[in-house]
């Protein structure tokens, strides 16, 4: 768990003024390995912070992927999710349950073709199919 005054400084260090709000909402997604969404992140705050609103949670973490302290993650193409592990990871979504779970790979064993002359800024792998848990429940049904 960090601690405000870590996240507060962590703000600071990316240039964005650490409000009491962009604090809790960088706090949730350090503690909170779900890769939420908008809503998710909304839903779990609102209680604790009744002036909150989903355009405040939208444009924060808009506001933290810009300057590079989270990133998205497009699994679904009507759904945004976001996290805040920065270490490169791939992504694996349980089509059964809807889980996200992280998972290394390593990426300069990767093998491309066709683009020799790309410069490549950034590469997402992102695998769909049954976790774990649920290929467990499936056995015993």
């Amino acid at each position: 768990m960090k601690i405000i005054q870590n996240i507060s400084a962590e703000l600071l260090k990316a240039d964005i003024k650490p409000s009491w709000q962009r604090i809790k909402i960088y706090e949730f997604l350090l503690n909170n390995n779900i890769h939420p969404t908008v809503d998710t992140v909304y839903k779990k705050l609102a209680k604790e912070i009744p002036t909150l609103s989903k355009t405040t949670v939208y444009n924060t973490l808009k506001l933290f992927e810009e300057h590079h302290l989270i990133k998205n993650v497009n699994i679904e193409e009507n759904e945004i999710r976001y996290d805040a592990q920065n270490h490169i990871h791939g992504h694996f979504k349980c089509t059964q349950c809807g889980k996200i779970f992280d998972f290394k790979y390593n990426y300069k064993d990767l093998k491309y073709k066709g683009l020799d002359d790309f410069i490549l800024n950034q590469t997402d792998v992102m695998i769909k199919g049954i976790c774990k848990s649920c290929k467990e429940k499936n056995k015993s049904n």
